[in-house]
């Protein structure tokens, strides 16, 4: 049977292996954890803070979270194959930041900002360290194929 698309390709295999690898780490599930439980918190953070009536960034906050949650459940399953669309989780971070200024509706206020700020950030710094983590271990591992790195160096 032929494979279709890229999956043919050996370095292409070879890459999802590598970040499937780096994805099973203990420091990357704790991170797609994190990422997830942050998730979580915004999409039902309006009930929580108490800003159901702020619709729009009710909403906005529900769909944001559960596809923060997704993606973190995703990449922390099957990191090899969604490596490509984790720089959307830190992009999601930086919008549940701004969204409060952003969001027309009623007014922000204090518990609105300081939420979505928090739980922004979050999403964002614990994002990046995935992406950042999973670009790390590939270098290490290339390095290691290349005979090139700290010996002994084990991740």
């Amino acid at each position: 049977m032929v494979q279709p698309g890229l999956a043919r390709r050996p370095d292409v295999t070879k890459l999802r292996q590598t970040y499937d690898r780096a994805g099973s780490t203990a420091p990357a599930q704790v991170m797609d954890a994190v990422t997830l439980l942050a998730g979580l918190y915004l999409a039902i953070s309006p009930w929580i803070v108490g800003f159901t009536g702020f619709g729009g960034l009710t909403v906005n906050n529900l769909i944001v979270g559960l596809v923060v949650t997704a993606l973190a459940l995703s990449c922390a399953s099957a990191f090899g194959r969604t490596y490509g669309v984790s720089w959307v989780t830190p992009v999601l971070g930086v919008w549940a930041i701004i969204a409060p200024w952003v969001i027309r509706g009623q007014p922000a206020t204090t518990a609105t900002i300081w939420n979505n700020v928090v739980t922004g950030a979050v999403i964002f710094l614990f994002g990046l360290g995935a992406l950042a983590f999973a670009a790390n271990y590939r270098q290490h591992e290339h390095g290691r194929r290349r005979g090139v790195g700290a010996p002994g160096g084990e991740w």
